[in-house]
């Protein structure tokens, strides 16, 4: 069933200055390094999301930007390296100098409603410009700059939006996720937070003399010069409940029906529909990229509450003619082998140790990979600054990467929410495989193209 997206949403917010916020209490002068899992050249860059946040009765008469902006001051006492600057050393190695210089936070009012945004939420957010304290930056802009921006925008409806902006080489979307639980806790009223943040950044680095054990596909050279037309494509969401799960299942092996995990289904099933829209050459390879986490693997011992990048990025290879003819067990099994690879016993270990031997590269990214980010288990379901659950939590901009963001439809029904990106003539040959792959499950949720949006 289709649902509504605001093409035309426009609506006008009045920004406060900007403003340093800064740890409530002094927090030590240090430097720390960052992993070399966290410092290498893909992780870069800032993160943007947003928060949905509805009205709530109990909390009327409370202003969110008050209470979150003093959270934030007594959360920064725990997770101070985001009050500090990070500088690149000898061999490119990235550095936190802990300063406590703070980060900045917006406080802005909008007058438009949550509803006004309609109920198809996935990236890019309508207007995100609007909710976010600052312009996006280019890959590489990381260096001696705040690490968090943070704006609250106050609806007419009562409810707000939460936007975040922050670097990457600080923290993947687990980390963020669990700072963002805490700084809800502190909100709340919390004294003391349920899971404390260490640092062990050690962990993730690279022996003296490093081995590269493992292969890694993610990091071989290309010599294209890659970047999405993002103003010219076609934005589509697709909604996996139950019902499309089990209908995908159908379509792959007794034994993959079993084992495979439902990203593992949903992502070898959009790679093999997008191989198959965009027409490659046969004999040409395509790849998908994907994320891992290795938190809970024994063999690293990461601690709990870690909330630096603790993410691999595995590959999946062949032929696009292979891809396309075979059934889609072939791509699944393709998915589960790639991910057996990642999840092996120092294969991080190797990652840090290839990044630093190569000069922390960024991984290899053309117009043959497709990438995909699963955001359903990184704590973000946890969130709640004191006005209930969020209505949506994930990203508020549009990025290499395609995601599956765990959220309801609008039957209330929970599943998996995938975004796609392509041309308008790839995209309508990409759903017409899709229909074919959910027997008319009808998953396409949404569409709108970025060019007229960004013009609002």
């Amino acid at each position: 069933m289709a649902l509504s997206n605001p093409l035309y949403l426009t609506f006008t917010t009045r920004r406060n200055k900007p403003i340093i916020i800064r740890p409530a209490i002094p927090t030590p002068y240090e430097f720390k390094p960052l992993s070399d899992i966290d410092d290498q050249e893909a992780l870069r860059f800032y993160n943007t999301g947003v928060i949905f946040c509805p009205k709530n009765h109990l909390m009327s008469g409370q202003d969110p930007a008050q209470i979150i902006k003093s959270a934030l001051e007594k959360a920064l006492v725990y997770y101070y390296p985001f009050a500090g600057r990070i500088h690149e050393g000898p061999d490119r190695k990235l550095v936190v100098e802990c300063n406590g210089e703070g980060i900045v936070f917006v406080e802005a009012d909008a007058d438009v409603r949550l509803e006004d945004f309609g109920d198809a939420f996935c990236p890019p957010i309508p207007c995100h410009e609007d909710l976010l304290c600052v312009p996006e930056t280019p890959v590489g802009d990381v260096i001696n700059r705040p690490l968090l921006y943070i704006q609250v925008t106050r609806l007419k409806c009562e409810g707000f939006i939460f936007g975040i902006q922050h670097c990457h080489c600080m923290a993947d979307s687990s980390g963020i996720a669990q700072f963002l639980v805490a700084l809800g806790e502190l909100a709340r009223g919390a004294n003391s937070l349920s899971v404390q943040p260490p640092w062990a950044r050690e962990i993730l680095s690279a022996r003296i003399l490093p081995h590269i054990t493992h292969r890694h596909p993610e990091y071989d050279y290309t010599p294209e010069k890659y970047s999405l037309p993002y103003d010219s494509l076609e934005h589509r969401s697709f909604f996996f409940g139950e019902k499309e799960i089990s209908v995908l299942k159908e379509h792959v092996s007794p034994k993959l029906r079993r084992f495979a995990t439902k990203f593992e289904l949903i992502a070898a099933c959009l790679w093999k529909c997008r191989t198959t829209a965009v027409d490659y050459n046969p004999r040409e390879k395509v790849r998908l990229m994907f994320v891992v986490d290795a938190r809970g693997k024994q063999s690293l011992k990461i601690p709990k509450g870690y909330y630096g990048t603790a993410l691999a990025f595995p590959v999946a290879e062949a032929e696009a003619g292979e891809l396309c003819q075979h059934q889609l067990s072939y791509a699944v099994q393709l998915v589960t082998e790639a991910k057996a690879r990642a999840t092996a016993d120092g294969y991080m270990q190797s990652v840090a140790n290839l990044l630093v031997s190569k000069g922390r590269p960024h991984f290899a990214m053309d117009s043959r990979t497709f990438f995909i980010s699963e955001l359903t288990h990184n704590g973000l379901e946890g969130i709640d600054f004191g006005w209930g659950k969020p209505v949506y939590l994930g990203p508020a901009t549009v990025s290499i990467a395609s995601y599956c963001i765990g959220m309801q439809n609008k039957k209330g029904e929970k599943g998996i929410r995938a975004s796609m990106h392509l041309p308008e003539c790839d995209m309508e040959r990409f759903c017409l495989e899709m229909e074919r792959f959910t027997k008319a499950s009808n998953v396409c949720e949404s569409s709108f193209e970025l060019d007229m949006v960004s013009k609002l």
